[in-house]
């Protein structure tokens, strides 16, 4: 294995790929997003139409349109993008009323797989009904199309377009519209100013004590989300941001596109009598753990031995996250093969080239992991022990989400 620097992996053959950068709108783009999310007052609405008054907006385009409408002062103004992937672009937003900043994702659902991963990101937000500090929220998403929008709710059968949505994830054909009539799917969340992790470790000094409260805060986030019945699959420094509001950093767990909303469990069922919070923590977890997976997705440095043949639990997001933990305390990089920046990721060196650890377990189950990689590395007995467990080839031999949040209150101690 090697550290910070250079090495570059010999393929990378991540489902999804996902590359930040900074640009500047011209003006009359600018112009026109600027638009979007107008509240629009419409009247003599009859059965067809799937818009309601109070949950519609307006998309305005140039030259107007033929339905009579008032449209009233932008609710978001962008100010800039910030980001950009294979399928949506990030603004930076500011809302007029309230003046806060929101970032805005916006995703075109022309394709199929673009519907999936859309909906899927919306599921899996929209069926939180609880708040988590480490959590990105969703503040609202709306569905654009032919210069008109709806808001989005959580199976909401009244809208014809949102079913036809997800009938064209269902189907895999496009049932939606015509090339010619665009789809959006605008997602409105929380602004995360401080970044990612990766930029946010490696552009400051090592901090044990961060290191420690980042430990806490993403296990916290991975039992949250598991105890809401919310596989994430993508889990990896990309997919974490920072914000810096309060004055000290917190991380929020962002990016559900190929998260898995493990519908049916009862995992949230009260329990009562002396142990009732102990046999609570063991039903939640029972049930997402026995929800087992086939699509064999996320990105590969972060991918647990059992997601490369396609077979796969909840247990792969404590894989993924012992991979970032390890990366972030011994700051072990790689340099990512598209988008030439450097990233947080442990790996296992073969010859000249590095390979990620699900990959070379999977290639060699009985291969000893030395972890910490440096001689001189401060790593406890307590949390070397604990990467060792997450890291295990057999899931059985990971501890499930709750298990892991109070071991990592334990050596974080």
């Amino acid at each position: 294995m090697e550290t910070a620097g250079g090495p570059r992996p010999r393929r990378t053959r991540s489902v999804r790929a996902c590359c930040r950068q900074t640009a500047t709108q011209d003006k009359s783009t600018k112009r026109e997003i600027t638009n979007v999310l107008k509240s629009l007052s419409m009247g003599n609405t009859d059965e067809d139409d799937d818009t309601e008054i109070d949950d519609t907006y307006v998309f305005q385009k140039n030259g107007g349109s033929s339905i009579e409408r008032r449209v009233m002062s932008p609710r978001y103004n962008i100010l800039r993008e910030v980001g950009r992937g294979s399928y949506g672009v990030v603004y930076e937003a500011v809302a007029r009323r309230s003046g806060a900043k929101v970032a805005v994702k916006k995703l075109r659902c022309d394709a199929p797989e673009n519907v999936e991963l859309a909906l899927q990101e919306f599921w899996a937000l929209a069926s939180l009904e609880k708040r988590h500090q480490n959590v990105v929220q969703l503040e609202e998403c709306v569905l654009q199309r032919n210069g008109l929008a709806q808001k989005m709710s959580h199976g909401n059968k009244r809208s014809r377009q949102y079913l036809r949505l997800v009938e064209t994830s269902l189907k895999g054909e496009r049932v939606l519209s015509h090339p010619e009539e665009p789809c959006y799917l605008w997602f409105v969340m929380e602004f995360c100013e401080g970044g990612d992790l990766n930029q946010f470790i490696l552009s400051r000094r090592p901090d044990p004590g961060t290191n420690s409260s980042f430990m806490l805060q993403l296990t916290s986030a991975v039992a949250f989300l598991h105890d809401n019945n919310i596989v994430h699959r993508d889990l990896k420094p990309d997919n974490i941001l920072i914000s810096e509001k309060s004055g000290t950093p917190v991380l929020k767990v962002a990016d559900f596109g190929l998260s898995k909303v493990c519908a049916g469990l009862g995992g949230s069922a009260a329990c009562s009598g002396k142990d009732g919070e102990d046999n609570h923590n063991k039903n939640r977890t029972s049930n997402i753990n026995k929800y087992w997976l086939s699509s064999a997705c996320g990105s590969d440095f972060f991918m647990a031995p059992e997601v490369w043949e396609g077979h796969y639990t909840a247990k792969a997001d404590i894989f993924a996250l012992g991979i970032i933990i390890w990366a972030m305390l011994e700051r072990i990089t790689f340099i990512d093969a598209e988008s030439k920046r450097e990233l947080l990721g442990t790996y296992v060196r073969q010859g000249e080239d590095i390979v990620p650890v699900g990959e070379a377990l999977l290639e060699n189950p009985k291969m000893v992991l030395h972890i910490p990689q440096r001689r001189r590395s401060s790593m406890s007995e307590g949390v070397k022990q604990l990467l060792m467990d997450m890291l295990a080839v057999n899931p059985q031999d990971r501890p499930d989400a709750f298990q892991l949040q109070a071991r990592v209150d334990q050596v974080t101690c």
